[in-house]
């Protein structure tokens, strides 16, 4: 059980901008609703918890003077489409105690409800003006043997990108370091609208189009009520992360660019998603992903660009029987074509363009079965986020996602093996967990 002790509101230690903030077409699009994850830590020095909970408190007033959006509040506007109001009403920060020990906790897998109570808790019922758009929860487990640092971050505003530069800096500030100049965040987001980066020209974008749908349904009715989501922690050693990649070009002629460990691990799961389910060989599947389009653009975003810099893509659609049947780079080709879709600056434009004229409003349509969905954290810092104490020896997501996606980061060692957090149909995890190893 855990007991919060105090929560405090905080604001910028300095004045800020107020008034309404732009939102850009890729902010407008995310899902509305809080990121969650998860940090654990065993603490390096003999710091008493309240002295703890202050730093972090003084420094996130430092580090909110410079990331002052997360400080604003949501309006929602006609179209569904929300403005963001920086009213400097600040961010949430909790001081909570746990019974539990760390290892009573296990895996720290979101499979646990336990877990949920280290994370900051939402209520979606109130009004969206009233909603905090970031929140932290620090926690001392039992017997002072580690610390949970659960967080809050609404999507509308952040990518995982900028989240992770926002968090790593604010862990630097508290442990007595000041940012650098070039550390400082970038958050005009005019530089990103369709105002600014005006469509070439237009494209047909298969992305914001309905997925394909199990044989024989009209709709995806029938799957999201039976939907039930289990997640599995998977971890490829930096061997098996390299034997994957040597199966995936096995067939690769060699005039062509080598899959990468990200296209290599994605067939692997789309392919084994596709055995488990045992669907008819000739249902169609996809598989989804976002890009981050920072560099892509021309010119690209400025550095620590703080926002929603992604772009949606999808495969072109395969034949589970083919999925099976064919090599690897069969499946890792088809990755690669929806990479390359959005790594066009063209592209991209006509992308903000479609969402710019109302064409597509939101992205929250199912993502199950017969189709698959991954993301890679494979190159973000999120072991960096020491705050004094030392780096985290864990993190992962807060929650259970209630898509079908397999999301891929590093491990804290630094050893070229992959941790994947996989969130699939309780029905088919089993098998699926049997065929990622068994077909490795």
């Amino acid at each position: 059980m855990v007991t919060i002790k105090a929560s405090y509101v905080v604001t910028p230690k300095e004045e800020t901008p107020k008034g309404f903030f732009c939102l850009t077409e890729c902010d407008q699009i995310c899902v509305p609703f809080h990121t969650l994850s998860l940090y654990i830590y065993n603490p390096k020095h003999n710091i008493s918890f309240n002295e703890l909970v202050q730093r972090m408190r003084e420094s996130l007033s430092q580090i909110l003077v410079h990331y002052y959006p997360l400080c604003g509040r949501l309006n929602s506007i006609e179209g569904g489409l929300y403005t963001l109001d920086c009213n400097a009403k600040g961010a949430m920060l909790f001081e909570a105690e746990s019974t539990k020990s760390m290892d009573e906790y296990g895996d720290f897998s979101p499979n646990n409800d336990n877990i949920k109570e280290l994370i900051p808790k939402l209520d979606y019922s109130q009004p969206i003006q009233d909603l905090p758009l970031f929140l932290a929860q620090v926690t001392k487990f039992h017997g002072g043997d580690g610390i949970a640092i659960g967080i809050a971050i609404h999507h509308t505003i952040s990518d995982g990108h900028a989240s992770i530069q926002f968090i790593n800096s604010w862990a630097k500030l508290t442990r007595g370091d000041a940012l650098k100049p070039d550390e400082l965040p970038f958050l005009d987001r005019m530089v990103f609208t369709a105002s600014s980066l005006p469509a070439l020209r237009r494209f047909d974008h298969p992305e914001f189009k309905p997925l394909p749908l199990i044989l024989g349904r009209a709709d995806t009715s029938e799957e999201e009520k039976k939907k039930d989501i289990r997640f599995a922690l998977l971890k490829l050693t930096a061997e098996q992360v390299q034997k994957l990649k040597q199966k995936a070009n096995a067939n690769n002629n060699s005039q062509e660019r080598a899959y990468s460990r990200f296209e290599a691990i994605g067939a692997h799961i789309w392919r084994c998603a596709c055995m488990a389910r045992e669907l008819h060989k000739n249902q169609p599947t996809v598989a989804r992903t976002v890009v981050d389009v920072r560099n892509k653009v021309n010119p690209p975003l400025p550095k620590n660009y703080f926002g929603n810099a992604l772009s949606i893509t999808i495969t072109p659609a395969c034949l589970v029987g083919e999925m099976i049947s064919k090599p690897l780079s069969y499946a890792a080709k088809r990755i690669r074509e929806a990479v390359e879709r959005v790594a066009n600056d063209e592209y991209i434009r006509s992308q903000i363009d479609v969402v710019a004229r109302g064409e597509y409003r939101a992205c929250m349509f199912f993502v199950g079965s017969p189709n698959m969905a991954f993301l890679s954290w494979m190159g973000m810092p999120v072991y960096e986020a020491d705050f004094g104490w030392g780096k985290p020896h864990y993190f992962g997501p807060g929650a259970v996602s209630p898509v079908d996606i397999g999301m891929m980061t590093p491990t804290p060692h630094g050893d070229g093996s992959i941790l994947i957090f996989m969130h699939f149909q309780m029905a088919h995890m089993d098998k699926f967990i049997n065929l990622f190893w068994d077909t490795l």
